[in-house]
């Protein structure tokens, strides 16, 4: 077994020597594993790509210690071949790394579903397939302290030599209540014109209250309202005796005028600033359609003036979207670079899902600045794609630079990452490495985890595989056939139609018995019956 290992090390050497021969630039050799998908706990794997102007590819040993100059994720050039043809799906390109930062959003298929229930189909530009597939619980074996587990596995699809490959990353399951640590939540809530349809500031009340009253003793909250302009109307308060205050402050919330969220977010982490607790989890969690109108509307722009906050603090931004109109890409940008994450409710039991469990349970931290970088084996590997995290790619050479923005995530979830992979034909060992990197939230501490994949583990037909994979297939194509007409997207190898796609999601919700399944099938359904 050693002996196969080590040859598939010295294969996959030679294969990156042979690329750096015809680039002109230096390589590094990646290594095999020795089963089909696996999770090697603290691995130093020492790849990093770097994307040259000419759109290929040099390679460079990590730094370890994060020396490297801080440069805006590359967007493009992310898509990989292997060899000189293609089959005309992807850009071809000799870069076999994929480097993105992680992303716990689900705040796009929320709102999707939302719009097809409204009886139209959403705009592709709000279409985010990462959120569609994270959307839904995975099985992914949980580690047993602080940090990440790695799976990668995956399966055929009816299109030869295409599989969709998935890495699965999972944190530790989110402690028993009266084991976190004490939370200062400083909610900022959008009080505009706008938010007085059903289904808006309602919904937020209802579900308000009723966090209030499951929150420990110890945890504080702070009140920010924000229409024309913007005002705290409830300092940090320690719930213990002070509850009555809290609800009389929630109940006290009127819709008025215009939408200054600008204004509404500064003054929402002044006030947490102020209300700061040390040992606690202080954060922000913003509460709006995001239809910015008044003030600043530039995400840049406000999250530059509340930086200092979020970096001397480590204040974290939670952002609730509410509302049949609702300005998507302010509020996705503002939680993508304010530390934090999006979701999007459209009924009282989203609402109730979000706000008096997910928050709750979930608000505490395991990982800050998490990205994820997958090697694929140029000798296996002829094509790849990440599939959605459009706006969450990151330089390859950024991998271990730790002053480049990565993904917050918390106790309990699960990041996946599906990929549309082209392997060469009659192909066998090694296919990828899938890293995690991440600092601790209290000592900024690096931490790694890899998973290995193996072309056996590949065998099996994508509609014969386990449910929770075939969930995965399905979100993903789901997303892909509503940004269909969009030509800045290409189409999925082997992507059903919205007929077949419902069928399928139909048996898997019988089979798991998944209320969030069903709720797929209907809007896959929806969906359909909305095609010319």
């Amino acid at each position: 077994m050693e002996q196969n290992r080590t040859r598939r090390i010295r294969r996959l050497q030679g294969a990156l020597i042979a690329l750096t021969a015809a680039s002109g630039l230096l390589l590094t050799g990646c290594g095999g594993a020795s089963d089909g998908s696996s999770s090697d706990s603290g691995q130093d794997y020492g790849q990093s790509g770097k994307q040259d102007s000419g759109g290929g590819s040099g390679y460079a040993p990590a730094l370890p210690d994060g020396s490297g100059e801080q440069q805006d994720g590359d967007q493009s050039g992310r898509e990989g071949s292997m060899e000189g043809d293609t089959e005309g799906d992807f850009a071809p390109s000799p870069d076999y790394l994929s480097t993105f930062a992680l992303d716990v959003d689900t705040a796009s298929y929320g709102y999707a579903r939302r719009t097809l229930a409204d009886g139209n189909r959403p705009d592709p530009s709000t279409v985010r397939p990462e959120e569609f597939v994270n959307s839904f619980r995975q099985d992914y074996e949980r580690p047993d302290g602080n940090g990440f587990s790695v799976t990668v596995d995956g399966a055929r699809t009816e299109r030869e030599d295409w599989s969709l490959v998935r890495v699965g990353l999972a944190t530790r399951t989110a402690e028993q209540e009266g084991e976190r640590p004490p939370v200062a939540l400083t909610f900022v809530i959008d009080i505009s014109g706008s938010m007085a349809e059903p289904g808006r500031l309602d919904l937020a009340k209802d579900s308000l209250g009723v966090m209030t009253d499951r929150l420990r003793d110890d945890d504080s909250v702070a009140i920010v309202t924000f229409s024309d302009e913007a005002e705290t109307v409830l300092p940090m308060t320690r719930l213990d005796d002070h509850r009555d205050r809290v609800h009389n402050a929630i109940d006290e919330l009127e819709p008025t005028e215009s939408t200054n969220l600008g204004a509404g977010v500064r003054t929402g982490y002044a006030t947490a600033v102020e209300g700061l607790r040390e040992g606690a989890t202080n954060r922000v969690v913003l509460v709006s359609d995001a239809l910015a109108n008044t003030g600043d509307t530039d995400a840049g722009s406000i999250l530059d003036r509340i930086s200092d906050a979020r970096r001397e603090h480590g204040i974290t931004l939670f952002g609730v979207g509410v509302g049949s109109d609702y300005g998507d890409a302010l509020m996705e940008r503002l939680a993508d670079k304010g530390d934090g994450h999006t979701t999007y409710v459209s009924n009282e039991s989203d609402a109730r899902e979000v706000f008096c469990e997910q928050l709750p349970r979930n608000i505490d931290l395991t990982a800050r600045d998490a990205k994820a970088q997958v090697a694929f084996d140029p000798e296996t590997v002829a094509e790849f794609r990440l599939i959605g995290y459009d706006n969450r790619r990151v330089a390859d050479d950024d991998f271990r630079n730790d002053r480049v923005d990565g993904g917050e995530v918390g106790p309990g979830h699960t990041v996946t990452a599906l990929y549309a992979v082209r392997t060469k034909p009659s192909t066998s060992g090694h296919l990828a490495t899938a890293t995690v990197r991440w600092l601790d939230p209290g000592t900024r501490e690096p931490h790694e985890e890899s998973g290995q994949l193996e072309s056996r583990a590949m065998d099996e037909a994508l509609w014969d595989a386990p449910s929770r994979l075939q969930i995965t297939a399905v979100a993903a194509y789901f997303a892909d056939a509503l940004r269909r007409g969009d030509d800045t997207w290409t189409t999925l190898p082997a992507a059903p139609s919205l007929n077949e796609l419902a069928d399928r999601a139909d048996k898997l919700a019988d089979t798991t018995e998944d209320r969030a399944v069903r709720q797929l099938a209907e809007a896959i359904e929806q969906a359909n019956r909305y095609e010319d």
